[in-house]
């Protein structure tokens, strides 16, 4: 059992989910409530890694981060190191792979909440900020508890972009799908197994959450 590699994986998808939820909310409630008419584009850009190859995501994630690009000779320039092969090159890559699997969730509970709500809180004088606060966000709060469990499984799963943006280095961007695939490959079943049997739970917990909260078992909060 490798629990290096489950634990940087834990760490990884913490780290994308709280970057994923920070962005992810303003970007679902322009997605929710703008009238621009181009604005499919961007819906278009956000669900983009759902159709692309993980391969072909992280190849281009891997030219941009490199240190040929602006962002990767900024970042050399910044701290001395590079971007690729490093946990911050990987946090990058995780937080765009799993980008649309917490915006569409967002951007589906925004737009069901009831708009003469949100009307008639901001006909008392209640500001955007405060409305957004007190009616939308509490209403949308399924939706966000989706993105959120989405974000983290699908980011502790990820093997394609990790790879290519990663690589395999033990102890900085070794997850644990890279360490079944390496156990499997040294034929060495039994710890490829545990690793698997953590995934699989996590998964299993993750599916019974996202289809409880669709079931509405959530109801009974106090809020």
């Amino acid at each position: 059992m490798d629990w290096g590699a489950v634990e940087l994986s834990v760490r990884l998808a913490g780290a994308t989910t709280v970057i994923l939820v920070v962005l992810g909310v303003p970007l679902a409630y322009w997605l929710s409530f703008s009238r621009w008419r181009l604005k499919f584009l961007v819906e278009a850009v956000v669900a983009l890694p759902l159709v692309l190859p993980p391969t072909v995501l992280g190849f281009y994630i891997l030219l941009a981060l490199g240190p040929h690009s602006p962002v990767g000779q900024f970042y050399e320039a910044l701290t001395g190191r590079m971007l690729p092969f490093s946990f911050q090159g990987l946090l990058i890559a995780s937080v765009l792979y799993s980008l649309p699997f917490a915006v569409q969730p967002l951007v589906s509970a925004f737009s069901s909440v009831d708009r003469r709500l949100i009307e008639a809180s901001l006909v008392l004088g209640v500001s955007s900020l405060r409305t957004f606060f007190r009616v939308i966000l509490p209403l949308a709060l399924p939706g966000l508890i989706t993105a959120i469990v989405l974000s983290f499984a699908h980011t502790l799963g990820e093997f394609g972009v990790v790879l290519m943006v990663g690589g395999n280095i033990e102890g900085v961007t070794r997850t644990a799908a890279i360490a079944i695939y390496d156990h499997v490959q040294a034929l060495n079943y039994e710890a490829a197994g545990q690793t698997a049997l953590v995934l699989v739970g996590v998964s299993f917990v993750v599916l019974a959450i996202t289809y409880g909260m669709q079931r509405r078992v959530w109801a009974v909060w106090p809020w």
